[in-house]
């Protein structure tokens, strides 16, 4: 079980402050490397740290479970954070991530695969070509 799942079982549903990152990954072409999540959203990789994780090192980790990619340096985009990033889960948790984006360009290996478990698809996009269905959000990231 991971840091926030712990957290959750002390906390219940109360609102929470989540350290988070999200990782735009281009390839030599120019191209973003997307996910289709569960939910049917189409998003960049990235997730929650765990306890002892730096950021670069969660960022890292999340493209690879997610998309079955391996990174190298990552350059900081920026901190998000704020009353207009509040999320409540149909579970009833509440949080207020504070996301910490990252863009790389350094693909070091691995193989494109979505990871069945919060990825059912991931491929690279063109920024002139980017799915419907995409996080708004994800989508002026991407664009910066």
């Amino acid at each position: 079980m991971g840091y926030i799942e712990d957290l959750r079982k002390i906390v219940g549903n109360q609102p929470l402050i989540l350290v988070g990152v999200a990782v735009a990954v281009m390839n030599e072409n120019g191209e973003f490397l997307l996910q289709k999540r569960k939910d049917g959203v189409w998003g960049v990789p990235g997730g929650f740290m765990e306890l002892g994780e730096s950021a670069e090192e969660a960022g890292r980790r999340e493209v690879l479970e997610e998309t079955g990619i391996e990174i190298g340096q990552l350059d900081l985009v920026g901190v998000f954070s704020g009353e207009q990033y509040y999320v409540k889960l149909q579970n009833g948790d509440e949080f207020y991530p504070v996301t910490i984006a990252y863009v790389t360009k350094e693909i070091r290996g691995g193989n494109l695969k979505a990871d069945g478990v919060e990825t059912t698809e991931a491929r690279f996009f063109k920024v002139n070509e980017l799915p419907s269905g995409l996080n708004p959000l994800i989508k002026s990231f991407i664009k910066q």
